[in-house]
């Protein structure tokens, strides 16, 4: 039995540990520790509510739309008001424009360099000018024998990358127009937040930023851009590699389970989503009842009483626990643990048939990349759904900007009560998000978040039961325990957040 320690698990947010044992070449038992602190349901305690959605965001420079949401969601139920229709439809183009920034940043700068062999522009000849720059910046780091911080595609993983060397060109040279596809939809989001990453218009009952024909034609321009770019570059780069690692469609199933709160309200009682809802429990599909969470935190390091629903939940750090592991806790759906993200919202529309633009997207990208419906559960899978996930939000955007009306209010007046309690559900470009909220003589009494990562990236829970990433990596071969690409490979394929799990 050999034990493979990556630490910290590079190319994703946040500070992630995985260890994993091996035995006969296979991944026998993995364990993910999250590896700091930071405690922002302890420093919110006491403070007055309108501070949540400010200081939540700072979760997360990534997804920060998503924590700012929440919280004005959980807000508006304490509160007992709804947003005006402007200020939701503004939020859901500023929370469409950072999925899709997020899934392009996923694909491209995180997960590329797992498939894609950037040392392979040393061999272009061609007259383009960026593959032209970045051939004579490769050779310069590749004779440096230097690997950090600057050449991250070093060492190379021999025989592991695209072999159809003129795909491999075209994805290195779509590696570098995602910065600038990145750049737009930032300021595509800037429109109507104020400025990115963290949104300063999010208020309850709607957002501070009004209504103009000019900021609508600045939104769809950039739109169109984005558009053609998924078309014509992320969805075929997609197919490359999917056609290139069809065995990827076989590796990192996670267990079976998956949650979906939904995402974007099509109205203003925020009960019709766009994604919609649902729990998946081996193939059954049920509502979600938010009451049937828990999280324990048999394994993790806080001394809080374990298996709490979040309302009632508790954040007491214990730096020195014996046995724990991790700095995430364990979320459990009715004692099980549930898969969350792009995976999950697709599983769910399809089982429900509730979104036909998803499921349609679902159907002729399976087919392109000769999938079936069952490999979705799967490396590739992840892969595919953030994908169909991007393609179908440039569209709907383009229908929630066609109902705004510069001639209505985008924020309606509350009353902040002198007690009361919401829960903020909704999804974020990692998964299902939970922000819950307590009120006493009008400040924040309690303040729990349940984040995706924290559901993906779980340890092991009061039972021994492990988390879906850790069930992911039980059985992945791996070629060699130096390199253990294979490995790193399903752990991208989740999209870890640490910065989020660790809150």
């Amino acid at each position: 039995m050999a034990t493979i320690f990556m630490d910290p698990v590079t190319r994703i947010e946040g500070h992630l540990s995985v260890r994993t044992e091996i035995d006969e070449g296979q991944v026998k038992a993995a364990f993910c520790s999250g590896e700091m602190f930071r405690g922002f349901e302890v420093l919110l305690k006491g403070r007055d509510p309108l501070d949540a959605q400010q200081i939540t965001q700072r979760i997360c420079g990534v997804c920060p739309v998503s924590h700012g949401t929440a919280s004005v969601f959980a807000q508006e139920q304490a509160y007992g008001t709804t947003p005006a229709k402007n200020g939701r439809l503004m939020r859901n183009l500023i929370l469409g424009a950072n999925f899709i920034q997020s899934h392009i940043l996923h694909f491209y700068h995180l997960c590329a360099l797992d498939f894609v062999d950037i040392a392979a522009v040393t061999s272009y000849s061609g007259d383009d000018r960026v593959l032209g720059a970045l051939k004579a910046w490769v050779a310069s780091q590749s004779a440096s024998h230097v690997t950090f911080p600057a050449a991250p595609f070093l060492p190379r993983f021999e025989g592991n990358y695209l072999k159809d060397a003129d795909a491999n060109l075209l994805a290195i040279r779509h590696y570098v127009d995602a910065l600038d596809m990145r750049k737009l939809a930032h300021q595509m989001a800037a429109i109507f937040a104020g400025k990115m990453p963290h949104v300063p218009s999010l208020v309850p009952g709607g957002l501070t930023e009004s209504v103009n024909a000019d900021k609508i034609a600045i939104y769809a321009s950039i739109l169109g851009k984005l558009k053609i770019f998924i078309e014509q570059a992320y969805v075929p780069d997609l197919l490359a590699v999917a056609g290139a690692f069809p065995e990827y469609s076989k590796i990192g199933r996670s267990g079976g389970n998956f949650l979906a709160f939904g995402g974007f309200p099509q109205s203003d009682d925020n009960a019709d989503r766009f994604f919609p809802a649902g729990v998946l429990v081996q193939g059954k599909l049920t509502t979600p009842d938010i009451s049937q969470i828990t999280e324990d935190v048999g394994y993790s390091k806080f001394s809080s009483a374990s298996g709490l629903k979040p309302a009632v939940g508790e954040t007491v750090a214990d730096p020195k626990k014996s046995g724990a592991y991790s700095w995430l806790k364990a979320p459990r759906y009715q004692g099980q643990p549930m898969e969350v993200g792009p995976l999950a919202h697709v599983m769910v529309s399809c089982q429900s048939g509730k979104n036909q633009a998803i499921n349609g997207q679902v159907n002729a990208v399976l087919a392109a990349a000769k999938l079936k419906m069952e490999d979705l559960d799967s490396v590739l899978g992840r892969h595919v759904a953030r994908a169909i996930e991007a393609k179908v939000l440039i569209d709907q955007c383009g229908r929630w900007l066609d109902e705004l009306n510069p001639d209505e209010p985008s924020s309606i007046e509350y009353t902040i009560p002198e007690s009361g309690q919401g829960a903020g559900l909704m999804e974020a470009p990692r998964g299902a998000l939970g922000h819950w909220l307590e009120i006493k003589d009008k400040k924040i009494s309690r303040y729990q978040c349940v984040v995706p990562t924290t559901w993906n990236c779980s340890p092991r829970d009061d039972h021994g039961t492990p988390g879906p990433v850790e069930q992911a990596l039980v059985g992945v071969a791996v070629a060699d325990a130096q390199n253990p690409i294979e490995v790193a490979r399903v752990i991208r394929s989740f999209d870890p957040c640490l910065a989020c799990a660790v809150h």
